[in-house]
């Protein structure tokens, strides 16, 4: 094989079976930067499998591979897929070609997928040039977040979005990658099925208070439109200003004001353009909500400076919503909208550094340095104490990630108040509050030092004569007792 390809290590079995899309492909049809109407190239395909699923899909793909199918055609595509290729390539020089093919083939978007250094633990080999070969002999280089990041954009000459660790965006088109940035800060409208004028007239009313303006005729989907009949522009903001809530308006303008500052606070990290680049919903936002384009951007970089004042931090998070510690402010997945635009930029920066992983549902927002982590407790919901599976964070100084699990750990971390990591107006926040008064009373939040892992909740339980069933607290049954 080997006099064949040139290559020293068994590189095509990598080319592992999977029962469903790749993650780095699923990732991309959910960001949109793979659509129905693209074409699509994944270039060193395997086995193909993710081809022959997006074409079942409907999407027209094509695959081509140097050991599997090296005779098909290499053709530019709109969207061409670099999935898990770098990483089994032992000659950096060879691997740096591959990138360049791949996104001289990318008429829209290249998508590049890495294994991560975190995966390098269970693995058994040898140490060879960079990287590992495997007693399979494959070999693997395993990539940090930023190492991954910094070589795209060096072989792409342009700036890139990392929307998960292992994975990057690079855009053919400037436009495109400040689209995807849009699209991950800016509050979306979901647009629903309207069947005649009035309801039209009603899902444009309900853009204008979520939005705080007026839709451009652009932003209207194509089959609402004619619903809406042939008034002229100025008649349709006649007709939503009679029909719109003022107050609702006003807090549209206020929530998309937030998102837009949101928006340019972050985009300096990706090279700020000028405002007739910016999308054209973008462009209308901030007309509709400040003075001008300069004001926007000073505005916003003002917020950016406030990341690094810790006195300003503290404050934010005292004022936030999420349980706030000696060291850092932690928050629940579905409370962070509510949190303050600060440390809503503070989280977004490190995404944009870093990529936010899949699966996460408490963040961590340091205020002793800098430092945004994302975790997992998968049983959040149903478990009254959840433990902890894993967590990835990145130093905002540094910009270096690092990912922990506790997946195969005996004696796992686990929360005690899920309330404080909630709104307060979470419907289930009830529930736990009423769980939490009852700990309290048990006398079970005396040792605090004692809770944080599960066998000395555990003991504490034991101790207290207390039980969990669901989110109510029982006494523990006593033991029954032998006769002799």
């Amino acid at each position: 094989m080997s006099g064949a390809t040139g290559w020293t290590t068994q590189r095509q079995r990598t080319a592992i079976g999977r029962s469903g899309l790749s993650m780095p492909l699923r990732q991309a049809l959910l960001d949109d930067v793979l659509t129905q109407d693209y074409t699509v190239l994944d270039y060193g395909c395997g086995r193909g499998q993710d081809v022959r699923r997006l074409e079942q899909m409907g999407i027209e793909a094509h695959g081509w591979d140097p050991f599997f199918s090296p005779d098909n055609p290499l053709d530019e595509h709109d969207v061409v897929m670099l999935t898990y290729v770098l990483n089994v390539i032992e000659d950096p020089k060879e691997r740096r070609q591959a990138l360049s093919t791949a996104w001289q083939l990318a008429g829209k978007a290249l998508v590049v997928s890495c294994r991560m250094d975190w995966e390098q633990q269970p693995l058994r080999g040898h140490a060879a040039g960079d990287g590992l070969v495997t007693s399979r002999g494959t070999f693997q280089h395993f990539y940090s977040a930023r190492e991954l990041r910094s070589l795209v954009e060096n072989v792409t000459n342009g700036y890139c979005a990392s929307p998960v660790p292992g994975v990057v965006y690079a855009f053919r088109r400037e436009e495109d990658r400040l689209a995807y940035l849009a699209r991950g800060t800016i509050s979306e409208f979901n647009w629903t099925d309207s069947a005649d004028y009035v309801s039209a007239l009603a899902e444009v009313v309900s853009f204008t208070e979520k939005r705080g303006r007026v839709p451009m005729f652009e932003e209207i989907p194509t089959d609402v439109v004619p619903l809406l009949g042939k008034i002229s522009h100025s008649t349709l903001i006649r007709l939503i200003k009679k029909g719109a809530d003022p107050n609702k308006v006003a807090e549209g303008v206020k929530r998309t004001t937030l998102d837009t500052l949101l928006y340019l606070g972050t985009s300096i990290f990706n090279g700020r353009t000028q405002l007739v680049d910016l999308p054209v919903s973008i462009q209308a936002d901030i007309k509709n909500c400040f003075r001008s384009y300069q004001e926007a951007c000073a505005r916003a970089d003002r917020l950016l400076l406030k990341i690094r004042d810790d006195t300003y931090i503290r404050g934010a998070m005292r004022n936030s919503v999420g349980k706030l510690t000696a060291t850092a402010l932690y928050v629940h997945q579905r409370a962070t909208p509510s949190m303050p635009v600060v440390l809503r930029l503070y989280e977004h920066c490190g995404f944009v550094a870093a990529g936010r992983p899949e699966g996460w549902n408490i963040l961590k927002l340091d205020h002793r340095g800098r430092r945004v982590s994302w975790s997992s407790y998968p049983k959040f919901d149903s478990d009254p104490h959840p433990t902890l599976n894993w967590t990835y964070g990145v130093d905002m100084t540094s910009l270096e990630s690092q990912y922990q699990s506790f997946a195969d750990r005996a004696n796992k971390p686990l929360l005690h108040r899920k309330e404080e990591f909630l709104a307060a107006d979470d419907p289930v926040a009830p529930k736990y509050r009423r769980l939490t008064a009852a700990e309290v009373r048990a006398g079970l939040y005396s040792e605090p030092t004692r809770i944080g892992l599960e066998v000395g909740w555990a003991a504490e339980l034991e101790r207290c004569g207390v039980a969990l069933k669901g989110h109510r607290l029982v006494k523990r049954p006593s033991p029954a007792r032998s006769d002799t």
